[in-house]
């Protein structure tokens, strides 16, 4: 039997992106419902369950980042934002409220499908699980479950930090996790303001795993943002 296509609410207000986000993604295998507004895009999320949904911020009659803000008290699936929006506060607003991604317009239907499938491929492991809690990245292996890193075969040596977070990064790999997000779930919410331990520890942590620290293959830097693990496509 076929697997069922991938579900997703597009909740946006301007009717020639609709129609052409609209049949875009339906060439490409996925099922869409599509709501002008706020207020129908959370009706149809609640009604449909979708894998996935396409938020832009700017809507008539609820600011995106509220709808956000209240998908996140019940809707676990990802939400990727398209906005004209291009700062940085915008962006780190919106993944700090649990938005999985944000693109900005204009975009290429190529590099949305790309993040779409990052998306989808996080929810499947959620749902399913990692196997053991293994995550491999090239020559680059961590073991959640024995807390060890290796590179090539080779064990790599990391502090506690250093591996709380690179693992905090490789787990949901493909996502921007912003600057908050990480110092909250490595040090703590009496550190979220704390930025400039990330960038010792990113340095440090970028010194033990990459082949060219200063050319990042896996650990890369969303400028003003936050910190994304590259998600192999």
């Amino acid at each position: 039997m076929n697997e069922p296509s991938p579900g997703i609410v597009l909740i946006e207000d301007d009717p020639q992106i609709r129609r052409f986000l609209v049949a875009a993604l339906e060439v490409h295998g996925y099922q869409v419902h599509e709501a002008p507004t706020a207020a129908e895009g959370l009706r149809l999320v609640a009604a449909r369950q979708p894998d996935l949904v396409i938020l832009d911020l700017g809507l008539p009659d609820l600011g995106g980042l509220e709808v956000i803000r209240r998908l996140r008290e019940w809707y676990a699936r990802p939400i990727l934002v398209l906005s004209a929006r291009t700062r940085e506060q915008d962006k780190v607003a919106a993944l700090d409220l649990g938005a999985d991604d944000y693109l900005t317009k204009p975009f290429g239907i190529d590099e949305l499908l790309a993040r779409l499938r990052v998306a989808l491929r996080h929810l499947a492991g959620r749902q399913t699980g990692d196997a053991g809690g293994r995550i491999e990245a090239g020559n680059l292996v961590i073991d959640a479950a024995a807390r060890r890193v290796t590179k090539g075969g080779t064990d790599v040596h990391l502090t506690p930090r250093e591996y709380q977070l690179l693992l905090a990064l490789a787990s949901q790999r493909g996502r921007v996790l912003t600057h908050r997000q990480l110092l909250r779930e490595v040090w703590g919410p009496a550190h979220v303001e704390s930025t400039h331990y990330l960038r010792i520890y990113m340095r440090a942590l970028r010194a033990k795993i990459e082949e060219d620290p200063a050319r990042p293959r896996w650990l890369l830097t969303e400028i003003g943002v936050g910190y994304r693990f590259a998600d192999p496509e």
